[in-house]
């Protein structure tokens, strides 16, 4: 699998976030909002592309996660 741009990054980033503002709930919401800038911040300068593409999987895993805890209400 090619090296993920930054392109699709920003895209994961911003879908993350859209996603995360869906929870009912203000405490969901902003523990998912404040966890998806943090990790996004803290691996900004991650070079390895193996590293990077690990991230972007893992991004997209909590993506479906978090989509689906959207859907059950509390």
């Amino acid at each position: 699998m090619a090296a993920s741009s930054r392109a699709q990054v920003l895209r994961l980033y911003r879908a993350l976030l859209r996603e995360s503002q869906r929870f009912s709930s203000y405490n969901y919401r902003m523990y998912a909002i404040r966890r998806i800038r943090d990790a996004f911040r803290e691996n900004k300068n991650v070079k390895d592309s193996e590293k990077i593409e690990e991230l972007v999987n893992k991004a997209k895993a909590n993506l479906e996660v978090i989509r689906r805890q959207c859907i059950i209400p509390y």
